[in-house]
């Protein structure tokens, strides 16, 4: 199951720029026990996302899934805004955040890291 970020993925994130803020969706599923080091993990990282200038939009828990295959449902979503993609890049490329991400990794089963771009009718736009 997909958790981190390949070379591909970095290289296409980077090429699919249309320049401008990003809010990054994030899908997360846990491992058995891996709550704890998540919530280590977005404790320790609040002072990189700032730094980047990124703004926590929401974070929650997954709940009942009205529409959704089996399979199909999340632990937690959370959306993050940063000034550009290139900010985002340069947190979790930041040495620093390098020590920390590990916490991610291990809490994680599953997840999805997806950039999103606003409709011209979204307040975000």
């Amino acid at each position: 199951m997909a958790v981190d970020p390949n070379h591909s993925d970095i290289q296409r994130f980077v090429q699919e720029d249309p320049g401008g803020p990003v809010v990054m969706l994030n899908l997360v599923r846990f491992k058995q026990d891996g709550r704890a080091s998540y919530e280590a993990y977005a404790n320790a990282v609040m002072p990189f996302l700032l730094k980047a200038g990124g703004q926590p939009l929401y974070a929650g828990d997954g709940s009942t899934a009205l529409v959704a295959e089996p399979g199909q449902t999340w632990d937690a979503v959370l959306l993050v805004r940063y000034p550009s993609r290139a900010a985002f890049l340069k947190m979790v490329a930041d040495p620093e955040y390098q020590r920390i991400s590990h916490l991610r990794t291990e809490a994680l089963h599953e997840a999805v890291l997806q950039a999103t771009t606003p409709w011209a009718t979204s307040p975000e736009s």
